[in-house]
């Protein structure tokens, strides 16, 4: 009774997002009720909530190896795969699961997975598309259709598949931040918040979901709150970089230069290779009238990334953050080629999700 009490008590806290305490709690159970596919899956699932995507993929290669026949838990390992970018992982864990089982949603959510960090996104529709038919009730799949739809630009589509996985399950906060996140594409900044903040009632440890209710915050000309929001953020999750750049680019919208450029510096020491982070810093130099300096980081955001095409931070910076000259010079600059929604948080975020 002891046991199960440990069990039930973790997995109580995954299932209200208190992902630090579910990883204590089942960590903690004797070796051999902690060796064993269920376990590792909800320790995984921990880590890939608190978007610690390397520890996450150890502990499901792990399940993988002392459980090659588990398929609970495999969407979210394939997920994580797609995140870190191993797409060899991947394809091969997608061959293993439709081979051993074609009547599991989890099996054809990996396919799908698969062939998305391939960018055939017609063939992962389809994909997720069979996980629904052989499993309407599998609210992840309707989630990873809709960001599918998102990516090829049919929103009414991909609004319909976030419904649908809020219907089979009201707690799925992925789906409410689906939807946010279209409502934001669509400048609908109002429902946009409000959607934000549901998924953020249901996962309120989400450093994530904060910055995105900050953001929208700002375009709603709320900017000192966004900054609150985005600071509560920050202090869940300290090194996440999407908090800190969009916290260093209200400041830089607001004027904040000094600011802006310490938060810009600091992010720099977490993602060196990030090229918009240097794009920043020379808007930063020019408006203080540092002008060789400006130069200088113009010349190694475009070093870094000529075609404006790897970019790791979930958004480019968005033009609502700058001041309306700005703005238009903004979208003249090849580092400013929209940063695709997909790229989320493949640094990372869900981006996210």
């Amino acid at each position: 009774m002891a046991l199960l009490r440990e069990l039930g008590r973790g997995y109580q806290a995954l299932c209200s997002y208190n992902c630090r305490e579910a990883i204590n709690i089942l960590s903690s159970l004797p070796p051999p009720h902690y060796n064993t596919g269920w376990v590792l899956t909800h320790i995984g699932r921990a880590y890939f909530e608190l978007a610690e995507y390397t520890q996450a993929e150890r502990l499901f290669s792990e399940v993988r190896r002392i459980e090659s026949y588990r398929v609970e838990g495999m969407e979210i390992y394939s997920t994580t795969l797609w995140h870190l970018q191993k797409d060899v992982a991947l394809s091969a864990l997608s061959k293993d699961l439709t081979d051993m089982d074609k009547n599991c949603p989890e099996a054809w959510c990996v396919a799908g997975n698969c062939f998305s960090l391939q960018r055939e996104h017609d063939i992962a529709i389809k994909f997720f598309q069979r996980a629904i038919q052989v499993d309407p009730g599998f609210a992840y799949a309707y989630t990873l259709l809709g960001h599918e739809f998102v990516l090829t630009e049919e929103l009414d589509r991909a609004l319909a598949c976030f419904r649908n996985a809020i219907r089979v399950n009201n707690r799925h906060y992925n789906a409410w931040y689906g939807l946010g996140m279209i409502y934001y594409k669509q400048e609908k900044f109002n429902l946009a918040e409000i959607h934000f903040k549901k998924a953020l009632s249901v996962n309120p440890q989400s450093s994530v979901l904060l910055c995105h209710i900050g953001v929208v915050q700002h375009a709603l000309k709320k900017s000192d709150t966004a900054l609150e929001t985005l600071n509560r953020a920050i202090g869940i999750d300290p090194k996440n970089p999407l908090c800190k750049f969009h916290r260093a680019s209200i400041l830089f919208a607001n004027d904040k230069y000094k600011a802006a450029l310490q938060e810009l510096e600091e992010l720099k020491q977490i993602v060196p290779k990030e090229s918009l982070v240097y794009f920043l810093i020379g808007k930063v130099y020019k408006k203080l009238g540092q002008t060789h300096l400006a130069l200088m980081n113009f010349s190694w955001a475009m070093d870094l990334d000529p075609k404006g095409a790897n970019n790791q931070i979930k958004e480019a910076i968005d033009k609502r953050y700058l001041p309306e000259d700005e703005a238009a010079d903004s979208q003249d600059s090849s580092i400013m080629t929209d940063a695709d929604d997909t790229q989320l948080h493949t640094a990372e975020s869900d981006d996210v999700l």
